[in-house]
């Protein structure tokens, strides 16, 4: 009877198994070499504990302090000279415009004439009454001629009065064909135009007293108990923020949708331009400082109408997991997380456009290496 012997056999096999499962282990190191290379990489950071303002937000536009209007106060004079236009700054004291002067000059001498003629009638009656009243009594006059010389020397005094009141009021005239600023500011709108015949009351100027602007922020009734003369307030703009205080509480509140106005004097920084009026600003009243849990902006993620961020969690891989959180307050590039993150969580500050809940990523040297620092 034949024997058979299978050892070469069961050799063949054992050597088809560990080269199926050589191949088998490099194929899972490739593809593990691959996920690696196709991992995103991503920055992280650890959350911020920052002392910032509470602050309430609120919008209204941006008007005069005080506006005030320079008008004519004589009539049928015509407009020569107009040195002043939209936007010029102003002094107090400088001439805007010049009327004609003429007929005014002519009045004025006119009525200087006339009191000369009752000064002139006054020393004649005077003389006439002295002499009277020195007579009185001697029979040379009557009673009725020394009444009458009495009361021609009253008349004249009257008459010169009257004259020189007159008088003043043509030199009111003349001065007054010179237009000149009641105060500092800059020229808001211009109505005055050479040649322009104008009339008593008509305006020629709009002037921003003091080159002042304020915010005239709406802000809900409930909200009024947290603002108060003298808050803070803070407008961004592309230059640097505009910043103010509360100079005033509207007393009412407005019939179209039930707002308080609150003015707010700006005070914009030296070399900074003055702010524009008539524009629509947004910005916020700062209250008391507390504690902020921060990240950089770049790290809130808005999907589906909702804020995320991305979490890497401490792997051999690591792998993020996408959390919802509830955002607060903003200054400059930081948002404040009020929840759904814990300070110690390592969170995603580029990139987290491109992640998806679970999605492998690599962590960039530096941020590694700046996770041991803040370790």
């Amino acid at each position: 009877m034949r024997r058979f012997t299978f050892l070469p056999v069961i050799t063949a096999f054992a050597l088809t198994s560990n080269l199926a499962l050589s191949v088998t282990a490099r194929s899972q190191e490739a593809e593990q070499n691959s996920a690696r290379a196709a991992a995103l990489t991503v920055s992280v950071a650890r959350p911020e504990v920052s002392l910032w303002p509470v602050t309430i937000p609120a919008s209204g536009r941006l008007a005069a302090w005080q506006e005030a209007i320079i008008a004519s106060e004589v009539s049928g004079q015509r407009i020569i000279d107009v040195r002043a236009d939209v936007g010029t700054s102003v002094k107090k004291g400088d001439l805007l415009v010049q009327f004609a002067p003429e007929t005014a000059q002519v009045e004025l001498e006119q009525k200087q004439a006339a009191v000369e003629q009752a000064e002139a009638d006054l020393d004649q009656a005077t003389a006439n009454a002295d002499r009277a009243r020195g007579l009185t009594g001697s029979g040379a006059l009557s009673s009725q001629q020394t009444t009458e010389y009495l009361i021609t020397e009253r008349k004249a005094k009257a008459e010169l009065s009257s004259a020189r009141a007159a008088l003043t009021s043509a030199q009111l005239t003349l001065d007054r064909t010179k237009i000149y600023a009641i105060d500092d500011g800059v020229i808001s709108e211009r109505s005055a135009s050479l040649g322009k015949v104008v009339t008593s009351g008509d305006e020629l100027f709009k002037l921003i007293r003091q080159n002042r602007v304020e915010w005239r922020a709406e802000l809900p009734l409930k909200r009024l108990a947290d603002v108060k003369e003298g808050t803070r307030t803070i407008i961004p703009t592309p230059l640097r923020d505009v910043r103010g205080e509360v100079r005033l509480i509207a007393p009412t509140t407005s019939t179209d949708n039930g707002r308080v106005t609150v003015y707010v004097t700006l005070q914009p920084d030296p070399g900074m331009p003055q702010p524009k009026t008539g524009i629509l600003a947004s910005g916020y009243f700062e209250l008391d400082r507390t504690d902020a849990l921060t990240v950089p902006a770049t790290a809130v993620v808005m999907r589906d109408g909702f804020s995320y961020v991305f979490i890497v969690t401490d792997t051999n891989q690591p792998t993020v997991a996408r959390k919802r959180v509830q955002t607060g307050r903003r200054q400059d590039d930081r948002i404040e997380i009020v929840s759904g993150i814990e300070r110690t969580d390592k969170v995603v500050t580029s990139g987290g456009a491109f992640l998806a809940d679970g999605s492998a990523v690599r962590v960039s040297e530096g941020a590694e290496l700046a996770n041991k620092e803040m370790k």
